[in-house]
Parts: structure tokens; sequence; C-alpha cells
């Protein structure tokens, strides 16, 4: 088998339905499998899984093992050559996998792969590729010294801003969101680190690779929908959670952690601070609404659920759509048909029409609710159809 695909789950049943629902369709031409691994849900997630996806290998867990514990009983039961640690509230392309295994298969010093990741805007995710988070380059991170130097390789290496997010090339971290390795490779490094219950679980491993005398490869000509806000709340819990985690890694690997835990400690107050300034309620009614779609019984559909006409448009590529002039003053979102148009489309739809003060749903195949997020600080919004 090519490839083993693991998903671990907490609680975002509808965002884990489109990500299997994409995940079959890019396996589609790859010997592989999918394993969802649920630790502990509350929301019908396994019962979906069942239902809709009875192929699928779960893993119910009955209660919350943390990400490292249960991505490793995933891989476990891995029989792939490689594996690809995926979260639930991603939507990869229908070529993404071959994509990114035509890419390993040309680097025999691989570690771990990642891909180019985006937000439900559009807009890229700069944590998609990263440095060792040293106590110097966590400054820089903290400080936003990386925003005034990005050419610098003193303050660029957080972010790793030696490869702009369009190229491809060798970076030490990537995000635990979307990573593809050789399972024998895994497993040899020990998997992630089940000391850590989460948060700095990618970068552990990441790091653990690089020591073994891989390379790590941040791969651009793939993207992949990341809603980020869905994984975990950003509150203090969090913040509290990861200097935890992060002061786990530095003890681990550079045995002192008093220069670390200081400068995260000022993080979390700068974190605060930046929640604070960003608090704001999302629109959950647009003023217009776009439907992209060549199914008129669903445009009829959500025009009976949100009580609106929609604008309608058949042709995805329909570029004179974004004439300022059509719109009514207000917000717009734009409603994607996956039943009409492939996951690669709609991705790069995103791509091409983000900061345009657009907001973007998915109709995800054979459902009957809508799904998105219009910022990746917050939680996603799903609206049922019918």
């Amino acid at each position: 088998m090519q490839l083993s695909v693991i998903i671990l789950n907490y609680n975002v049943r509808y965002f884990l339905e489109q990500c299997v629902l994409s995940v079959q369709k890019a396996l589609s031409s790859i010997d592989g499998e999918i394993i969802v691994v649920d630790n502990f849900s509350q929301d019908g997630s396994c019962e979906m899984i069942r239902e809709r996806f009875p192929e699928v290998l779960l893993i119910d867990n009955k209660a919350n093992f943390g990400f490292p514990k249960g991505n490793n009983m995933g891989v476990a039961e891995a029989s792939g050559e490689y594996i690809c640690i995926l979260n639930p509230d991603t939507v990869v392309a229908e070529d993404t996998f071959e994509k990114m295994l035509a890419f390993a298969q040309t680097k025999p010093d691989l570690g771990i792969a990642g891909c180019k990741l985006i937000d439900g805007t559009g807009n890229f995710l700069p944590e998609c590729k990263r440095g060792v988070p040293t106590p110097w380059v966590a400054a820089t991170k903290i400080f936003g010294l990386y925003k005034f130097f990005p050419k610098n390789s003193l303050f660029n290496k957080y972010y790793a801003q030696h490869l702009s997010e369009n190229e491809t090339g060798k970076v030490d971290i990537l995000v635990g969101a979307f990573m593809v390795m050789k399972r024998e490779l895994y497993l040899q490094v020990g998997g992630f680190d089940e000391n850590c219950f989460m948060y700095s679980d990618d970068i552990d491993l990441s790091y653990m690779i690089l020591k073994s005398g891989k390379s790590n490869y941040y791969f651009h000509q793939t993207s992949v929908i990341h809603y980020k806000g869905e994984s975990t709340v950003r509150d203090g819990m969090y913040m509290k959670r990861f200097r935890e985690a992060m002061q786990f890694f530095y003890k681990k690997h550079f045995k002192s952690a008093f220069a670390f835990d200081a400068l995260m400690r000022l993080g979390s107050f700068f974190f605060a601070l930046a929640k604070k300034s960003q608090a704001r309620q999302m629109a959950l009614h647009a003023d217009t609404y776009v439907l992209f779609s060549d199914n008129p019984k669903l445009k009829n559909k959500i025009e009976k659920r949100l009580q609106k006409k929609l604008k309608w448009f058949t042709d995805i590529n329909r570029n004179t759509l974004f004439s300022q002039s059509d719109f009514k003053k207000g917000t717009t979102e734009i409603l994607l048909d996956n039943g009409s148009f492939t996951f690669r489309e709609i991705i790069g739809f995103l791509e091409e029409y983000k900061n345009k003060d657009y907001t973007f749903k998915i109709i995800p195949g054979k459902t009957s609710f809508m799904i998105g997020s219009n910022s990746s600080n917050d939680r996603g919004q799903i609206i049922e159809i019918e």
C-alpha cells in the first residue's frame, strides 16, 4: 500500500465529514487507506463515519488521549509505505497526494514533507513552514522582528522566510496539520512524543527527524485548506498549554528553559492583547449571497433556507463576476458547490479571490450543509440547508 492517511478527530463532526470526502477523492488513483482516530467526541462524529464512510478504519477511543498518542495509535494500524498526518479541519485537492508522493520519491534524504496551507479565506498560513524555535527565534516572533527584516537570516527563521510561500525547499519545522513521511521513519524516531499532550508535538517530531540526519521539505505546488480555528479555541487555556508544551520541547532538546519560559510569558501577554483587539463578532448573515453551482434544485433549497435570492453562476471561472458594481454595498458571501466543482477548483478560487472582502462557504458533495470560516482566529460556521 502506498499511503495511509491518519485523521485525529475531536468534536468537529462536519469538518471531519468534508475532510474525509476530500481525502477519498484524492486517494481515488492511489493505493491508500483512511484511518480516523476519534478522541471521545460527543458530537456524532463516529456515527457519521460509520454511516457515510463504512470503508474507513475507525478507532473509537473512550477517552481523549491527546494529539501525540491518538496519532501514534493511528500509525500503529497503518499499512502504507507513506503516512499522512492530517487535521480533520482540512480540505485537500484531488491531486494533493499524487503530487506529494511524486515529490517525496525524488528526495532520498526525505524526512517530512509539508505543503502550502491556506485558511478559509484563501490566505496563506505562514506556520506551515518554520524554523527551530530557539529563544532568539522565538523572540523575533514575539516582538515582530521577522516582519521588519524578512530577508535577514538573523531575523527570518521563525517562518522560514528564506523561502517564499511559492518556493519549494528545505525547512526545519513543519506543522502537524499536514505531514507526509515514510511510516518506517516515523516509527524509527518513536513517532509523536506522548509526554507532550499537544502543541509542540509537531515541532518535536520535525526536530527529531532532523537529528536523525534526514531533511524536511516545504512543497508549494499543492494547496490545502486548514480552517485552523476549528482545531482549538485560542484562549487563555490554549496559551497555558502552549507555554507548557514549548517548555517541554526546550527542556528535552536544550536542557534549560529559563530564557524560553520568560519569552513565552511575555508572548502570552502580547497574545492576550492581540486577541482582545481581534475580538469581533463574525457576521452570520451576509448582505449578498453568490452561488456557484450547476444544480438549480440546490439553488432553490439555499434560497429557501436563507430566505434570500441568490446571484447564481454555473461557471466557476467567470471572472466578470467580481465587478464591484454587480453587488450591493455590504458583505458578500460566495457559496461553492463541491457537487459541481472539484475541491481543487474551489481551493484555487479561494486563493484567487482572497482579500477582496468576500467570505466563502463550501457545500461538500452529497451533504446538506454549508461550511467555512471567515477568520483563522475563530471557530468556523456550519449552516444546515435542510
